[in-house]
């Protein structure tokens, strides 16, 4: 893990609302672009950093979900919390043009255009979490009250009990 000078659309919108943050980089392994191998490249508990998953309801169209990286979504939790009644992840090739990231490098800071987003109530009891920065090595790591105030998130339980 390192703390290099590197400039993302994510950082830079922290840096325009004074948020405290850390860019730590990790070397990517495009055959593994799990959470869990960011994690453990960044020697960070898998606890304390958090996937960005886009998906789309039925009534309310695209959410976005903030969920430790070894953990499962709950579709039927995060349908619930954004007031749809289903919910699904969006596909893999609809990510880049609906929020502007690609797969392994999508931030909940900074998409094209700003959706709901709900972060995993687990965040709120970590002083600190990971999450991606816009690229793909490189994670922002923030309070969690400081990324859900940037991108006026809400807290909320999502993941599989």
């Amino acid at each position: 893990m390192s703390t290099k000078k590197i400039k993302t659309n994510a950082s830079r919108l922290l840096d325009g609302r004074k948020i405290d943050y850390a860019l730590l980089t990790y070397e990517v392994d495009e055959s593994d672009l799990s959470g869990v191998h960011a994690a453990a490249a960044l020697g960070l508990d898998p606890a304390c950093v958090f996937k960005t998953l886009v998906a789309r309801g039925d009534r309310n169209g695209v959410v976005v979900a903030c969920i430790p990286v070894a953990a499962e979504l709950d579709l039927k939790a995060l349908a619930r919390v954004s007031g749809n009644k289903s919910v699904e992840l969006l596909p893999l090739k609809e990510l880049l043009p609906v929020t502007g990231y690609v797969r392994g490098g999508c931030s909940p800071v900074g998409m094209k255009k700003r959706f709901p987003t709900y972060i995993d109530a687990s965040a709120e009891r970590l002083p600190r979490i990971a999450v991606s920065a816009g690229a793909r090595g490189v994670q922002l790591f923030l309070a969690p009250a400081d990324l859900a105030g940037a991108v006026d998130g809400v807290f909320a339980a999502l993941t599989m009990a």
